[in-house]
């Protein structure tokens, strides 16, 4: 494996839609051997009740699930508190910040929302917005 690619709420959201943007860097994941991890709490996030069951299921078959251990907890209550942010609005950032930071390197996160992500993740983290 050469480095992680982290999909978070709306990188989750853009793999159930199938957009070509998201369809283009799983694509690129896969030929070059990046594995492809979400945080358990994403798809949780992500589900649209809109969206067929099978097409959401199929979506998050395709990455990997990285539950939040303590550790990963006790990084992201870390991460918060050194960014300054606290509340349920950063708390699922934080997890997917902790589980890109504990992820094999390079990591990227792609994200709808980079500012958040990119304050909590610092340099550690390639935060892309899609």
């Amino acid at each position: 494996m050469s480095g992680t690619l982290v999909l978070d709420r709306e990188g989750l959201s853009g793999l159930v839609r199938r957009t070509p943007e998201l369809t283009e860097w799983l694509a690129a994941a896969e030929a070059e051997d990046i594995r492809v991890v979400t945080s358990s709490v994403t798809p949780v996030e992500a589900r649209d009740p809109r969206t067929h069951r099978a097409r959401f299921d199929y979506a998050v078959s395709r990455v990997d699930i990285i539950p939040p251990t303590e550790a990963i907890a006790r990084h992201a209550s870390k991460l918060l508190a050194t960014a300054g942010l606290h509340g349920h609005q950063y708390a699922l950032d934080a997890l997917v910040a902790a589980t890109a930071l504990a992820s094999p390197v390079p990591a990227t996160i792609l994200t709808s929302d980079p500012e958040d992500l990119r304050m909590l993740c610092g340099t550690g983290v390639r935060v892309i917005k899609i």
